[in-house]
């Protein structure tokens, strides 16, 4: 799999005052143990609701009490308290979103309360306190959505690329990184199976052979987000390029010889995720590990170098037919190496 640090991006942040919403999850936790073993940035806000998870923060995580840290409990819903949290902020990473997909069925209004509302809240504030860059955190789902968990953040992607035409000459900057399931962070099927094997599980249960997805390493993610940081222009989303994987084959990488029984597939769910579509495919650059969808309006600067050549006209980059695959031994290797 594919390698995106750059130690000049993690420079980058040196100096810096940063906020990331949603800084206790999987995402947020890994990314505040990079920057701050990586980087030296002058303040990290961890922006968060539950107090009991940055608590454990504090206790468990061997940065937890570093200089650097500031815990600040808040809900992207709350639009006074993100004024408050963003004050003398530089970079914004918006990770926090409802994301389970079948709760966000069943909770629609909640799911859009903090999918969307909370995506306006967080340009609104960014714009008010002229934060330099923002950068949202999104998702395979949003595209040609078929959930209320895509769909809102379909919509949260729109506000963020639309934020760069309300910021003005006040240079401040916002685009959207879009990327597939992350392995081994606790929303993923793989600390589901761990946990069925350990309890001693006689079959894993599958919901359908022939599902695929996209797959990236939280540690992946974090270096991929660190490097948009440091080179988003503006109103395009960046999208890694990263292997596919079948169900089947992770649930046989993780229990060779045990039976999988299938049990469908849930509410809202899709054979194979995209995250870029035929409709798109004017708009997309591909360069060496990414592929960067250009903003539509026609208000933007034309002249912007996104670098990378156009992609084909029937170009789709979807799970189910996807170039790039991991196997079993893949997938091993990234257990052995500790990076999930």
């Amino acid at each position: 799999m594919r390698d995106y640090r750059r130690a000049s991006s993690y420079a980058a942040l040196n100096g810096k005052s940063i906020l990331i919403t949603g800084g206790t999850g999987s995402f947020g936790q890994r990314f505040i143990e990079k920057i701050l073993s990586e980087a030296a940035p002058a303040r990290v806000v961890v922006f968060s609701r539950d107090e009991f998870k940055q608590f454990e923060m504090q206790q468990n995580l061997a940065f937890g009490r570093h200089p650097a840290l500031r815990y600040f409990i808040g809900d992207v819903r709350d639009a006074d308290r993100l004024d408050l949290a963003m004050r003398g902020i530089d970079t914004v990473v918006h990770a926090a979103a409802l994301k389970h997909v079948p709760a966000a069925e069943y909770n629609p209004f909640e799911c859009i309360r903090t999918n969307v509302h909370g995506a306006e809240n967080v340009v609104r504030a960014a714009l008010r306190a002229k934060v330099g860059r923002v950068l949202a955190l999104s998702t395979d789902k949003a595209v040609n959505p078929i959930n209320l968990y895509g769909a809102s953040k379909l919509a949260a992607d729109k506000i963020f690329i639309a934020a760069n035409h309300l910021s003005g000459n006040d240079d401040v900057r916002f685009s959207v990184v879009r990327y597939g399931n992350v392995i081994g962070s606790r929303g993923s099927v793989v600390p589901m199976f761990r946990r069925l094997l350990a309890e001693g599980a006689t079959e894993l249960p599958v919901t359908d052979e022939r599902m695929t997805r996209f797959w990236i390493t939280l540690t992946q993610g974090v270096d991929f987000v660190v490097d948009c940081l440091a080179t988003m222009k503006g109103c395009e989303i960046l999208v890694p390029k990263i292997p596919s994987m079948r169900i089947t084959d992770l649930a046989r990488a993780m229990a060779p010889g045990l039976p999988l029984r299938t049990i469908g597939i849930r509410p809202g769910e899709k054979l194979h995720e995209a995250l870029i579509t035929r409709d798109d495919a004017r708009l997309t650059l591909e360069l060496e590990d990414r592929y960067i969808v250009k903003p539509s309006f026609a208000m933007w600067d034309p002249s912007i170098d996104y670098g990378g050549k156009p992609v084909p006209e029937d170009f789709h980059y979807e799970s189910g037919d996807n170039a790039e695959w991991l196997d079993a031994d893949g997938l091993n290797t990234l257990f052995d190496k500790g990076h999930i």
